[in-house]
């Protein structure tokens, strides 16, 4: 159901790490650790490497820093409650910069490619019926799909998954500066054996055929296909071979490409489903639309009532930590002062403002919204980005569809500084005074996509829309003086 009123008021609003963070093994990084992985150095400024004088003033400006960028939530059944320490160590700006197996974008190589999702072939019509969510489920009733109670969903074939001019518009904002345009190739599901130099009967199991074919101009990749085994879709496609297919078919111009994909895909045997991929040094990646589908949301136990930015709310935070036997404490002093103003702030009251809608238009913007953080988040690969721990931040790792719904959009200060100087300082040949422009720019194509059309009534959008003016406004009070 679209933005359901609440009686909750996320009054308190936390900016660390949830209570559980501790039990989890998460240690958050020290402030001066976060600043100098914002430089290119890798050291923090003079002022702030001196412990003795600044420490009282530094945690005073991480506060309010935490306003804009707050910590990771590291929640029960989060990444960072399994991988605490990440896959490898954090990634800096000044880590980043000197990756030796780092893409740069080029006046040659600038391009960022959205293929749309394959049409498909008449003879592989039955291809059609799997990307239907399964409300059918033999699942239990408590796991059954469904909506929101009361909700008065739409029929589950009457919505149209999220196209590729969307995406086009997204990402020329998220990656403001670079070229970003649909692929020029028509992508068709066609049949793996119609390839075959001798005809065979066709190998199916439970009925789903254990090959079909991506074709893509004169060319086609074999993909594997089976039976998803939650039977939330009647069958599932193999994502490591899309992930060739797209290797395949890189133009030769192309920076970077991502496919959109309708259907459920899977990358290992024991995979109930992945959502996306991105291998970075191959410059493609994959994101699939089917998982993000609305209908499915209380199936992953979904609801919108604290996705981001109410994923913040303490009494949220303290319910789902209360599950791991973690009593609740009143919020501090520093907390309630903290949660009464600030980007973070405007964007929780953005979207407590949102009334509640169940129209056709409205769950296919929400299903946008979900497919596009993803999206922008794989091609953060692309750039050589790891997965981050310093903020909350769109490049966070993330084990579940709703651990998505509670992550950011924006990119946290450490990412912010790559991507920055990547279109900035490497692409354009910028300075400093460049970048800082590119920022606010950035920060402006972000907002007209937010408040363009109907985007607003979305929680994602809402809430992105109250933090960039926040922040925007900030900026240009800071420049006047």
């Amino acid at each position: 159901m679209m933005a359901k009123p609440t009686p909750c008021t996320h009054t308190t609003l936390l900016f660390e790490p949830s209570p559980f963070s501790e039990l989890a093994g998460f240690e958050r990084l020290d402030p001066r650790v976060r600043i100098a992985a914002t430089t290119k150095s890798g050291r923090a400024p003079p002022a702030a490497r001196d412990k003795s004088s600044t420490s009282a003033s530094l945690d005073k400006q991480a506060q309010k820093e935490s306003q804009t960028y707050p910590g990771p939530l590291v929640l029960p059944h989060d990444a960072l409650n399994y991988d605490p320490d990440g896959d490898e160590p954090a990634q800096s700006f000044r880590s980043w910069l000197h990756e030796k197996c780092r893409n740069k974008v080029t006046p040659e190589r600038r391009t960022l490619y959205v293929g749309a999702p394959p049409k498909i072939d008449e003879k592989m019509a039955f291809m059609k019926g799997w990307t239907t969510p399964n409300l059918d489920s033999s699942e239990p009733p408590s796991k059954k799909l469904r909506t929101e109670k009361g909700a008065k969903a739409p029929a589950p074939n009457s919505l149209q998954s999220p196209n590729v001019d969307e995406t086009v518009a997204y990402l020329r904002a998220f990656y403001h500066g670079m070229h970003v345009v649909p692929l020029p190739i028509d992508l068709c599901w066609v049949p793996w054996e119609q390839s075959a130099t001798k005809s065979r009967p066709v190998q199916t199991v439970n009925g789903v055929p254990k090959y079909v074919a991506l074709s893509y101009g004169e060319l086609a990749t074999r993909v594997r296909a089976r039976p998803a085994p939650d039977d939330a879709f009647a069958a599932q496609l193999n994502l490591n071979d899309i992930l060739d297919a797209a290797i395949a078919m890189l133009p030769a111009d192309a920076f970077a490409m991502v496919l959109l994909v309708d259907h459920d895909i899977y990358e290992s045997p024991n995979d109930d489903f992945c959502a996306g991929r991105a291998y970075g040094g191959s410059r493609v990646s994959v994101v699939q639309s089917a998982r993000y589908n609305p209908l499915l949301d209380s199936y992953a136990g979904i609801t919108q009532d604290h996705a981001w930015p109410t994923s913040h709310c303490k009494a949220y935070i303290d319910s789902l930590c209360a599950v791991e036997e973690m009593e609740a404490k009143p919020a501090t002093a520093t907390e309630t002062r903290l949660s009464k103003n600030g980007p973070v702030r405007a964007a929780v009251n953005a979207v407590s403002k949102l009334k509640a809608s169940d129209s056709r238009a409205d769950f296919e913007a929400l299903w946008s919204s979900r497919l596009l953080r993803t999206v922008s988040h794989e091609l953060g690969h692309c750039l050589c980005l790891a997965h981050c721990f310093y903020f909350a931040c769109i490049m966070q790792s993330t084990s579940s569809l709703l651990e998505d719904t509670r992550q950011p959009p924006y990119l946290c200060p450490v990412c912010d500084a790559k991507i920055s100087h990547t279109i900035v300082v490497e692409l354009q040949g910028g300075t400093e005074d460049d970048r800082k422009r590119w920022v606010r720019e950035r920060y402006s194509a972000l907002k007209a996509f937010c408040e363009n059309g109907d985007r607003k009534k979305m929680t994602l959008w809402a809430g992105f829309d109250g933090w960039l003016g926040h922040v925007l406004e900030t900026t240009d009070a800071l420049n006047r003086q």
